[in-house]
């Protein structure tokens, strides 16, 4: 009986070899299999006009009470292990000096999973507690604004990610139109002369991004754009950039500009992730190809920029139970490589979501955390000294 056991547990022991070996030879080709769905898609039924001027379609928004709305959360900063560990210059657990009145539009990053359908349904609990921890790590960066406000939306399946099909189209610009509306609401809520940020993470970002070229680039609600932040989702120097009517943030005190990233430790290999994306049309309706994308360094707040980790203010790490995270200084530099992928070194443990090619796409916020709040806070000081 012993040695039976002992062979069943080599096999599975061999399973699981097997397993990260084909994962590492065809990550992009067993992904698909596993997330794409097969069901056909279905449209969605409309929502109802005034779907979100109930509270309940909020993650975050004003009047939740303190300790309910993730997006207000203000990590403790990890006290040095001892006299000689690193500690960034302004590295602290306080808020950064007081900012002016703004609001952010905050879009939550894909937290649904499943394959049996395209589109998540907003009832779906799993989803929308994940999303909710999402938005406590990555939307809480933007905690010194007067408002923040993150919809519930009928997010597109992760697998919708993975592949090119028709399917796939529908899925994202259904979970668009509820962006959309979402947006609509927001500016009917927030003042007229409130200075407006846009931000969200890889399925969030982008929709920003759709609504930037859709509703706001050479419209007058552009004057009203502080600063856009749609991190996690490639965007082509060349067929993407023009069409979004601002550019990237070239200095850190720049305001009214672009600031993104995509995040992978080394030895990248971001081959995987681009494929796809650069086999797609560009918003100039051209191929984007293998040009660069838009890399901003988080930590220097420039263009194609480089910082070295001891200017790293604090990446949000989480303790061993993952049941809560503190800001560590100096743990992560930053570099934007000349293809645009921003390169962070060998990163602490951060949780088990790396993806194939030590891609940090899930820490994207996360890495750079307390360098996000002060930047934020410093672009839009900028954007209303200059008004």
């Amino acid at each position: 009986m012993a040695r039976k056991f002992l062979y069943a547990f080599a096999f599975l022991i061999l399973l699981v070899i097997a397993a990260m070996f084909a994962l590492r030879l065809w990550p992009n080709q067993l992904s698909r299999i596993a997330l794409v769905p097969t069901a056909d898609f279905v449209e969605q039924d409309a929502l109802a006009a005034n779907a979100y001027q109930d509270p309940d379609m909020w993650f975050s928004r004003p009047g939740i009470a303190p300790g309910k709305d993730p997006a207000r959360w203000q990590p403790a900063v990890a006290a040095p292990a001892s006299e000689a560990s690193p500690v960034a210059d302004g590295a602290d657990g306080e808020m950064p000096a007081e900012a002016p009145d703004f609001a952010v539009f905050f879009v939550h990053p894909t937290s649904y999973l499943e394959r049996s359908r395209w589109n998540a349904p907003l009832d779906d609990e799993e989803s929308q507690k994940r999303a909710w921890t999402m938005l406590r790590g990555m939307a809480s960066p933007f905690n010194t604004a007067s408002e923040i406000w993150a919809p519930r939306y009928r997010q597109a399946t992760f697998g919708a990610f993975l592949t090119d099909s028709e399917e796939a189209k529908q899925a994202v610009a259904a979970a668009y139109r509820d962006v959309d509306q979402a947006f609509t609401y927001f500016l009917e809520s927030v003042g007229p002369d409130t200075p407006i940020v846009l931000a969200g993470h890889s399925q969030g970002a982008l929709h920003v991004l759709e609504l930037l070229r859709k509703r706001i680039a050479g419209t007058d609600l552009q004057q009203r754009v502080a600063m856009v932040y749609p991190i996690g989702w490639p965007i082509s120097i060349a067929h993407d950039l023009p069409a979004l009517g601002i550019p990237a943030c070239a200095t850190p005190d720049q305001s009214g500009c672009i600031v993104t990233w995509s995040s992978f430790a080394e030895p990248a290999d971001p081959s995987g992730t681009l494929e796809l994306y650069r086999s797609t049309a560009g918003y100039d309706g051209e191929t984007r190809g293998d040009g660069p994308i838009v890399c901003v360094d988080p930590i220097g707040g420039t263009i194609n920029g480089s910082s070295p980790a001891s200017r790293n203010l604090g990446t949000l790490v989480p303790d061993n139970g993952m049941t809560t995270a503190e800001l560590v200084p100096a743990a992560v530099p930053a570099r934007c490589d000349e293809n645009g992928i921003l390169l962070i070194g060998d990163p602490p443990e951060l949780g088990p979501d790396v993806l194939p090619g030590n891609n940090y796409h899930v820490y994207d916020i996360p890495l750079f955390w307390k360098n996000l709040q002060q930047d934020v806070t410093r672009r839009v000081g900028a954007w209303t000294q200059n008004r």
